[in-house]
């Protein structure tokens, strides 16, 4: 469980490093052998995969974790839905620059509400990309203005205008193999190239609270006029804990 340092950390900065959390060993290597699986299937997914579960509900697995799903139950309520899981794989002196961006310029949500779960699958470091993030950017609960950048090495083709933020502000979150960190859908992050010899693998695991809804036709209507790398109109959408508050979300299952 997230103590109530961390509670306080994730309301005030947008994140939090969970003091008493990490994933065994055993269940890290599980999570690389099917993103290793994953890769020899689709090698085109070697850097980034959008959307693991489009093409392995075996990721789920980690999704059901209930300690995961206890973290996020503090901060997001009980009634959750699991909505996506992304896998951001740097391998040693290759990997894309995510840019700087808040995850909800992406993501049909209303209202936007979501708990980004981001497992480290290596030790995450300034030297090989880790996640960087402005403390506090959340606190406005609006989305700033972003451009569109389709731009050789980037993860993602939403960039945020240089005049929204300052780069000086950022944090490394540097994590150990197995540990994990939550941010908001609204705080601004982004992570550098992996300039060194080792990788960098990331999972993440999107939560959001079933009082918000998943709109599909909002879904297909971004990926069109923003020309995402993702469509989003046909994905699954899991319920992990409690029920549907909103009553509109649509869980049935999706090939």
């Amino acid at each position: 469980m997230l103590t109530p340092d961390d509670i306080a950390h994730y309301q005030t900065h947008g994140y939090v490093v969970p003091a008493n959390f990490r994933l065994p060993m055993d269940t890290i290597e599980d999570i690389r052998a099917a993103h290793a699986r994953l890769v020899a299937k689709l090698p085109q997914f070697a850097d980034y995969c959008p959307m693991v579960l489009a093409h392995d509900t075996g990721f789920l697995n980690w999704a059901r974790n209930p300690e995961i799903l206890d973290m996020v139950e503090q901060v997001i309520g009980p009634d959750i839905a699991l909505w996506n899981s992304s896998f951001f794989a740097k391998p040693a002196f290759k990997g894309t620059r995510t840019p700087w961006h808040q995850d909800g310029e992406y993501w049909p949500i209303r209202p936007l509400a979501t708990c980004t779960v981001w497992i480290a699958c290596d030790d995450s470091t300034p030297e090989n990309g880790c996640l960087r993030v402005i403390r506090g950017s959340h606190r406005r609960k609006s989305l700033y203005r972003h451009n569109r950048n389709d731009g050789p090495g980037l993860a993602l083709n939403q960039e945020l205008d240089r005049a929204e933020y300052d780069e000086a502000d950022a944090v490394d979150l540097v994590l150990k193999t197995g540990q994990v960190s939550l941010h908001d859908v609204y705080l601004i992050h982004g992570s550098e190239p992996n300039r060194s010899p080792n990788p960098r693998r990331g999972m993440t695991l999107r939560f959001m609270p079933t009082s918000s809804v998943f709109d599909r036709d909002l879904a297909a209507s971004m990926f069109r006029e923003k020309r995402l790398g993702a469509n989003h109109a046909d994905r699954t959408v899991y319920l992990m804990r409690g029920r549907d508050l909103s009553g509109r979300n649509d869980f049935r299952i999706r090939l």
